[in-house]
């Protein structure tokens, strides 16, 4: 027998760590928003902000 030897933990958490990953891609597409959505998000309320410090009275 010439075969290679497989370390069987090893084997299982890869396994494992694979199925853990691909949940959360799902769980990401299911719940998460992309780059751009925060990018634009985050843009408007820099906005926000700035037109509200804009609008302040001050004495």
């Amino acid at each position: 027998m010439t075969g290679s030897v497989t370390n069987l933990n090893k084997a299982r958490k890869a396994r494992d760590r694979a199925a853990e990953k691909a949940q959360a891609d799902a769980n990401a597409l299911k719940h998460g928003r992309s780059k751009a959505e925060r990018l634009l998000e985050a843009a408007r309320e820099d906005k926000a902000r700035r037109a509200l410090d804009g609008a302040k009275f001050e004495e």
